[in-house]
C-alpha cells in the first residue's frame, strides 16, 4: 500500500457520477492554496472526471491510485502566485536541464512541489524540498553547486530560486516550463 501524504481526504466511495466531482468542488473551495486533497471514490469513470475537472480549474491532478477497488485521487489546489510572471533572471528550458543531466554535469535538481505532486513523478536523483518548507531545509542544499530549480510550471521554482539567491546561493537557474512539459526520464508512481 503506497502512502501519499495529503492535507485533507474526502469519501466519495459508493457515490456514482456526478457525485464525486461534485463534493471534490466543495472540499477543494475549502482548501488553502498549495493543499493536496485525496479523493476516495470507487466510480471507475472517476479517474477520468477527476482529471478532465482538474484540468479544466486550473487545480492540479497529480495522479490516482489504485487500491482494490478504490481509487485514490491526488488534486492540488493551485496558488494565485502561479499565474505570477517570472521575476527571476537565471532561467534554462527543459531542453537545457535535459541536455546538462544527460551530460552527466555536476548539478542538483531541487524539485519544490508539494511531495504528493514529487512522489507521482519527479526527475530522477532530484532533491524534494516543497517551497514551503524551504526556509527551514536550506541547510540540506550546498551553496557552492549549481542548483536547478523545478517545480509544475515555473513559478514555485521562480519563487524558489529568488529565496536560495537572497539566501547566499549564487549559481541558481529556474527551469521553465518545469514538469508540466518534461518529457525527460522521470520516476515516480506515474
Amino acid at each position: 500500500m503506497t502512502m501519499i501524504k495529503s492535507n485533507v481526504k474526502l469519501d466519495a466511495k459508493g457515490l456514482a457520477c456526478p457525485m464525486p466531482i461534485v463534493r471534490t468542488k466543495k472540499a477543494m473551495k475549502e482548501l488553502e492554496a498549495g493543499q493536496v486533497l485525496e479523493v476516495e471514490a470507487t466510480d471507475k469513470g472517476s479517474k477520468a472526471d477527476m482529471k478532465a475537472w482538474a484540468e479544466s480549474t486550473g487545480n492540479d491532478y497529480l495522479g490516482t491510485i489504485e487500491e482494490g477497488e478504490v481509487l485514490k485521487h491526488y488534486l492540488r489546489k493551485s496558488t494565485n502566485e502561479e499565474s505570477m510572471e517570472n521575476a527571476f533572471p537565471h532561467v534554462a528550458n527543459n531542453a537545457e536541464l535535459e541536455q546538462r543531466l544527460q551530460a552527466g554535469e555536476p548539478i542538483v535538481v531541487l524539485d519544490v512541489r508539494e511531495a504528493a505532486e514529487y512522489a507521482f513523478n519527479h526527475i530522477p536523483n532530484a532533491v524534494s524540498i516543497p517551497l514551503g518548507e524551504l526556509d527551514k531545509r536550506m541547510a540540506e542544499l550546498n551553496n557552492n553547486e549549481t542548483i536547478y530549480v523545478v517545480c509544475r510550471s515555473g513559478n514555485r521554482s521562480d519563487m524558489a530560486a529568488r529565496k536560495l539567491t537572497a539566501n547566499g546561493f549564487s549559481q541558481v537557474i529556474n527551469v521553465v516550463p518545469g514538469m508540466s512539459s518534461w518529457s525527460g526520464r522521470t520516476d515516480g508512481l506515474a
